[in-house]
Protein backbone atom coordinates (compact mmCIF):
# COMPACT_ATOMS: atom_id res chain seq x y z
CA UNK A 1 0.00 0.00 0.00
CA UNK A 2 1.30 3.19 -1.13
CA UNK A 3 2.19 5.75 1.61
CA UNK A 4 1.65 10.02 1.60
CA UNK A 5 4.53 11.72 0.74
CA UNK A 6 6.78 12.94 3.69
CA UNK A 7 5.42 16.51 2.90
CA UNK A 8 2.10 15.78 3.81
CA UNK A 9 2.53 13.30 6.46
CA UNK A 10 4.69 16.51 8.50
CA UNK A 11 1.30 18.11 7.82
CA UNK A 12 -0.75 15.38 9.01
CA UNK A 13 1.30 15.07 12.22
CA UNK A 14 0.10 18.48 13.23
CA UNK A 15 -3.59 17.80 13.07
CA UNK A 16 -5.41 16.71 16.18
CA UNK A 17 -8.42 14.40 15.41
CA UNK A 18 -11.05 12.75 17.59
CA UNK A 19 -11.45 9.23 15.82
CA UNK A 20 -15.39 9.27 17.27
CA UNK A 21 -16.02 12.66 15.24
CA UNK A 22 -17.27 12.47 11.85
CA UNK A 23 -14.62 13.43 9.56
CA UNK A 24 -14.98 16.12 6.06
CA UNK A 25 -11.98 16.15 3.95
CA UNK A 26 -12.66 18.89 1.28
CA UNK A 27 -9.96 19.68 -2.15
CA UNK A 28 -10.23 23.75 -2.38
CA UNK A 29 -10.34 24.08 -6.48
CA UNK A 30 -13.35 24.10 -7.94
CA UNK A 31 -14.72 22.85 -4.47
CA UNK A 32 -14.85 25.37 -2.50
CA UNK A 33 -13.33 28.14 -4.84
CA UNK A 34 -13.76 29.15 -8.51
CA UNK A 35 -10.61 28.10 -9.58
CA UNK A 36 -11.62 28.16 -13.26
CA UNK A 37 -13.07 32.15 -12.86
CA UNK A 38 -9.79 32.92 -11.17
CA UNK A 39 -8.02 31.35 -14.19
CA UNK A 40 -9.92 33.00 -16.63
CA UNK A 41 -8.88 36.56 -15.21
CA UNK A 42 -5.65 35.35 -14.87
CA UNK A 43 -5.62 34.10 -18.40
CA UNK A 44 -6.88 37.64 -19.97
CA UNK A 45 -4.41 40.00 -18.13
CA UNK A 46 -1.62 37.46 -19.86
CA UNK A 47 -3.57 37.81 -23.38
CA UNK A 48 -4.68 34.55 -23.54
CA UNK A 49 -8.19 32.42 -23.48
CA UNK A 50 -9.07 28.86 -22.68
CA UNK A 51 -11.44 26.61 -24.63
CA UNK A 52 -13.67 25.21 -22.31
CA UNK A 53 -15.02 22.90 -24.27
CA UNK A 54 -12.52 20.52 -22.73
CA UNK A 55 -11.48 19.93 -18.75
CA UNK A 56 -7.94 20.32 -19.07
CA UNK A 57 -5.71 23.24 -18.97
CA UNK A 58 -2.96 21.55 -21.30
CA UNK A 59 -3.94 21.82 -25.04
CA UNK A 60 -6.89 24.14 -24.43
CA UNK A 61 -5.12 27.35 -23.91
CA UNK A 62 -5.18 30.45 -26.80
CA UNK A 63 -3.67 33.63 -27.57
CA UNK A 64 -6.04 35.84 -27.92
CA UNK A 65 -4.20 38.35 -30.69
CA UNK A 66 -3.47 35.27 -32.90
CA UNK A 67 -5.78 32.75 -31.59
CA UNK A 68 -3.14 29.90 -32.10
CA UNK A 69 -2.64 27.37 -29.22
CA UNK A 70 -0.33 28.33 -26.71
CA UNK A 71 1.95 26.16 -24.53
CA UNK A 72 3.63 27.69 -21.63
CA UNK A 73 5.40 26.00 -19.21
CA UNK A 74 4.63 26.73 -14.95
CA UNK A 75 1.73 28.74 -16.37
CA UNK A 76 0.23 27.35 -13.54
CA UNK A 77 2.50 27.83 -10.40
CA UNK A 78 2.71 31.38 -12.45
CA UNK A 79 -1.38 31.48 -11.97
CA UNK A 80 -0.69 30.47 -7.95
CA UNK A 81 1.83 32.81 -7.39
CA UNK A 82 -0.51 35.51 -8.25
CA UNK A 83 -4.29 34.58 -7.25
CA UNK A 84 -3.92 32.13 -4.85
CA UNK A 85 -5.00 35.02 -2.35
CA UNK A 86 -7.77 35.93 -3.91
CA UNK A 87 -9.72 33.43 -5.75
CA UNK A 88 -13.78 33.76 -5.26
CA UNK A 89 -16.02 31.08 -3.02
CA UNK A 90 -18.03 29.11 -4.45
CA UNK A 91 -21.76 29.61 -3.62
CA UNK A 92 -22.46 27.95 -0.34
CA UNK A 93 -19.69 26.90 0.45
CA UNK A 94 -18.67 28.29 4.04
CA UNK A 95 -22.06 27.76 5.53
CA UNK A 96 -22.34 24.05 4.34
CA UNK A 97 -19.17 23.65 6.14
CA UNK A 98 -19.95 25.50 9.31
CA UNK A 99 -23.44 23.49 9.73
CA UNK A 100 -21.26 20.42 8.91
CA UNK A 101 -18.53 21.58 11.47
CA UNK A 102 -21.33 21.33 14.42
CA UNK A 103 -21.48 17.48 13.75
CA UNK A 104 -18.06 16.71 11.90
CA UNK A 105 -14.64 17.48 11.89
CA UNK A 106 -13.54 19.25 8.70
CA UNK A 107 -9.96 19.33 7.12
CA UNK A 108 -9.35 20.95 3.66
CA UNK A 109 -6.94 18.97 1.52
CA UNK A 110 -5.79 20.86 -1.76
CA UNK A 111 -3.06 19.99 -4.53
CA UNK A 112 -1.14 23.14 -4.33
CA UNK A 113 2.82 23.72 -4.38
CA UNK A 114 3.16 24.65 -0.41
CA UNK A 115 5.18 27.69 -1.21
CA UNK A 116 1.19 29.08 -1.41
CA UNK A 117 0.14 27.13 1.29
CA UNK A 118 -0.65 30.04 3.65
CA UNK A 119 -2.23 32.91 0.94
CA UNK A 120 -4.59 29.69 0.38
CA UNK A 121 -5.26 29.66 4.49
CA UNK A 122 -5.55 33.08 4.32
CA UNK A 123 -7.79 32.95 1.45
CA UNK A 124 -10.10 30.38 2.94
CA UNK A 125 -10.50 32.17 6.03
CA UNK A 126 -11.63 35.30 4.48
CA UNK A 127 -14.07 33.13 2.93
CA UNK A 128 -15.50 31.90 6.34
CA UNK A 129 -13.80 28.83 5.80
CA UNK A 130 -10.82 28.44 8.29
CA UNK A 131 -10.11 24.85 8.86
CA UNK A 132 -7.05 22.98 8.78
CA UNK A 133 -5.53 22.92 5.50
CA UNK A 134 -3.20 20.16 4.03
CA UNK A 135 -1.04 20.92 0.40
CA UNK A 136 0.23 18.12 -1.68
CA UNK A 137 0.56 17.06 -4.90
CA UNK A 138 -0.26 13.93 -6.85
CA UNK A 139 -3.64 10.95 -6.00
CA UNK A 140 -4.60 11.53 -3.00
CA UNK A 141 -5.85 7.89 -2.28
CA UNK A 142 -2.90 6.70 -0.07
CA UNK A 143 -3.32 10.26 2.12
CA UNK A 144 -7.30 9.51 2.48
CA UNK A 145 -6.22 5.98 3.45
CA UNK A 146 -4.25 7.47 6.23
CA UNK A 147 -5.99 9.77 7.77
CA UNK A 148 -9.43 7.26 7.62
CA UNK A 149 -7.64 4.33 9.56
CA UNK A 150 -7.06 7.17 12.13
CA UNK A 151 -11.19 7.23 12.47
CA UNK A 152 -14.09 5.24 13.48
CA UNK A 153 -16.58 7.24 12.60
CA UNK A 154 -17.43 7.86 9.21
CA UNK A 155 -15.45 10.11 6.71
CA UNK A 156 -16.48 12.18 3.71
CA UNK A 157 -14.35 13.05 0.74
CA UNK A 158 -15.40 15.84 -2.31
CA UNK A 159 -13.01 15.95 -4.77
CA UNK A 160 -13.32 17.88 -8.46
CA UNK A 161 -11.06 15.55 -9.74
CA UNK A 162 -12.79 11.58 -10.97
CA UNK A 163 -8.42 9.97 -10.84
CA UNK A 164 -9.17 11.74 -7.00
CA UNK A 165 -12.16 10.24 -6.21
CA UNK A 166 -11.23 6.40 -7.88
CA UNK A 167 -7.41 6.98 -5.99
CA UNK A 168 -8.80 6.88 -2.75
CA UNK A 169 -12.08 4.19 -3.99
CA UNK A 170 -9.16 2.11 -4.76
CA UNK A 171 -7.20 3.05 -1.20
CA UNK A 172 -9.90 3.78 1.24
CA UNK A 173 -13.20 1.99 0.08
CA UNK A 174 -14.52 2.61 2.81
CA UNK A 175 -14.44 6.40 2.74
CA UNK A 176 -17.90 8.55 1.86
CA UNK A 177 -16.66 9.73 -2.01
CA UNK A 178 -18.88 12.81 -3.22
CA UNK A 179 -17.23 13.80 -6.91
CA UNK A 180 -18.03 17.56 -6.76
CA UNK A 181 -17.27 20.09 -9.76
CA UNK A 182 -18.62 23.24 -8.92
CA UNK A 183 -17.91 25.38 -12.33
CA UNK A 184 -21.59 24.28 -14.56
CA UNK A 185 -19.36 24.52 -17.60
CA UNK A 186 -16.86 22.04 -16.41
CA UNK A 187 -19.27 20.23 -14.87
CA UNK A 188 -21.56 19.08 -17.75
CA UNK A 189 -18.15 18.11 -19.50
CA UNK A 190 -17.67 14.94 -17.19
CA UNK A 191 -19.45 12.22 -15.61
CA UNK A 192 -19.20 11.01 -12.41
CA UNK A 193 -15.91 8.98 -11.58
CA UNK A 194 -16.36 5.21 -11.64
CA UNK A 195 -15.98 5.40 -7.92
CA UNK A 196 -17.76 7.90 -6.62
CA UNK A 197 -20.04 7.25 -3.74
CA UNK A 198 -21.88 9.92 -4.94
CA UNK A 199 -21.98 12.85 -7.98
CA UNK A 200 -23.26 16.16 -6.85
CA UNK A 201 -22.43 19.95 -7.55
CA UNK A 202 -24.19 22.10 -5.38
CA UNK A 203 -23.18 22.67 -2.03
CA UNK A 204 -26.76 22.72 -0.71
CA UNK A 205 -27.41 19.64 -1.73
CA UNK A 206 -23.66 18.03 -0.26
CA UNK A 207 -24.26 19.08 2.88
CA UNK A 208 -27.87 17.39 3.03
CA UNK A 209 -26.14 13.97 1.78
CA UNK A 210 -23.55 13.94 4.47
CA UNK A 211 -26.27 14.91 7.16
CA UNK A 212 -28.31 12.00 5.80
CA UNK A 213 -25.76 9.75 6.25
CA UNK A 214 -24.44 10.90 9.65
CA UNK A 215 -28.13 11.04 10.91
CA UNK A 216 -28.16 7.18 9.23
CA UNK A 217 -25.09 6.04 11.31
CA UNK A 218 -25.97 7.74 14.65
CA UNK A 219 -23.64 10.64 14.76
Amino acid sequence: MSQPSQEILSQFDKLTLDPDRPLVISDADEVLLRFMVAMEEFLDREGLWIDLNHFALSGNIFSKETNEKVTRENLINDFFAVATRNIPAVDHAAESLSKLNERAQVIIFTNLPIAYKQERIENLRDHGMDYPVIVGSGLKGPAISWLHKKMRAPVFFLDDISHNIDSVGEHSPDTNRIHFIADPRLARLVGPAKKATQRIDCWKQAHDWIASELDRTGH
